[in-house]
């Protein structure tokens, strides 16, 4: 029996429902771990973040998104995984790219937590 593992991501912040271009990216972990040699490693914390791609529409919600820095951002993906990121702001330099019509974006925050 087949299993879906992708496809038609929704995306929400502060209850913003964004039409998703797809390419969405969530963190798996909350750690970087590095080798130094065997058996011993260090051990950084990961930022939690959400990026993706979404449709640059009519209502899209530009003000609140330079203005908010505080927000709840969920993805929930087809395999039946929720990913909420909390504390969130946008980072980086989002743009529209008019001949695909999709605007790019990355949320930066304070936790991120898998359903």
């Amino acid at each position: 029996m087949g299993q879906k593992i992708a496809g038609t991501v929704y995306v929400k912040a502060d209850g913003v429902q964004f039409d998703s271009m797809g390419n969405f990216e969530v963190p798996i972990s909350k750690y970087k771990r590095e080798t130094l040699r065997p058996g011993k490693f260090k051990e950084e914390d990961l930022f939690p973040y959400i990026k993706g791609d979404v449709a640059f529409t009519r209502n899209f919600p530009i003000k609140k998104l330079q203005d908010a820095t505080n927000m709840t951002v969920t993805v929930e993906f087809k395999n039946g995984k929720t990913y909420i990121l909390t504390g969130a702001y946008i980072v980086g330099e989002p743009a529209h790219n008019s001949d695909d019509g999709k605007v790019s974006l990355q949320w930066d925050g304070e936790e991120g937590v898998w359903q």
